[in-house]
């Protein structure tokens, strides 16, 4: 399931099309595995070599964000990125959530993570994404509006 190889990503080129960096730890997982599935549950992809550009200027992923962030009742308001504190996401689940990171000026490696699950419900982990996936994965993280996960995970072989 590891690469042989690193992944070869054009870091410069999908950061440029996203108009800001991205994770340390998200581009080193990037680099060693290719798109992973968690317990046929939540589907973390990354830029495929060679169509980072288009991977960064997909604009569907953050029009959902922008949606539920207006409808979103929480107590401090939600907006996508790339507004100041804007939430980009890094991972979705085959029913419909979205991960997400909160970004923040501070810069990309230190973004906690934002849950928005299909039913509405919002909340906050206060590390980043490689981290929530090893805490949901090894049941050390309560899942709050999400299906516990279990411990399998599998590499998705890019088309």
């Amino acid at each position: 399931m590891r690469r042989t190889a690193p992944a070869g990503i054009d870091w410069a080129q999908a950061e440029a099309g996203l108009g800001t960096g991205l994770p340390s730890d998200y581009k080193l997982l990037a680099e060693t595995y290719p798109p992973l599935v968690f317990a046929d549950f939540l589907a973390v992809g990354f830029p495929p070599a060679g169509r980072e550009k288009a991977w960064a200027e997909d604009p569907d992923d953050l029009e959902i964000i922008a949606e539920w962030c207006e409808d979103a009742e929480t107590a401090t308001p939600l907006y996508p990125f790339p507004a100041p504190g804007g939430l980009l996401p890094w991972a979705t689940s085959f029913q419909g959530d979205y991960f997400l990171w909160t970004t923040n000026e501070t810069g990309p490696d230190t973004w906690t993570v934002t849950v928005a699950s299909r039913n509405g419900v919002w909340w906050h982990y206060t590390a980043g994404a490689v981290q929530f996936m090893a805490d949901l994965v090894s049941g050390s993280l309560q899942p709050w509006a999400l299906p516990p996960v279990r411990p399998t995970v599998r590499a998705v072989e890019p088309n």
